[in-house]
């Protein structure tokens, strides 16, 4: 069940990353942030980024073998990794119509999900 609550968490944590790195770029886009200081678009970005934190944090400790989940440390990272450009790929797609994914990037991501098979050989 940790493996499972590890996931979620992940991928709720990516989903607050990615708009916390992102979001700006689409406000700016829909001319809500045009006029708004370079400090304020960061502070904005570290608030998305506080609930990034807040999900980021517990799903490593949750999922760390060194306290009884069960992922290693470098699982871990190869995980939120692919769950990562996963969220991006989604995100970008919904918020950024005119992104186009193109070969290299599914030969990339299917590069990703081979590290993710050789993070768990044994």
């Amino acid at each position: 069940m940790n493996a499972f609550y590890t996931i979620l968490l992940l991928i709720g944590s990516n989903v607050f990353m990615t708009l916390a790195w992102y979001g700006h770029l689409k406000l700016q886009q829909m001319n809500i942030s045009n006029s708004w200081p370079l400090i304020g678009v960061i502070v904005f970005s570290w608030a998305i980024a506080f609930l990034e934190y807040s999900l980021q944090v517990p799903a490593n400790k949750i999922g760390f073998v060194g306290n009884g989940g069960p992922f290693t440390l470098m699982q871990l990272k190869v995980i939120q990794e692919v769950i990562s450009l996963t969220v991006f790929t989604v995100i970008a797609g919904l918020m950024f119509q005119g992104e186009q994914l193109h070969w290299n990037h599914v030969a990339a991501f299917f590069c990703l999900v081979a590290a993710v098979f050789f993070a768990f050989m044994k």
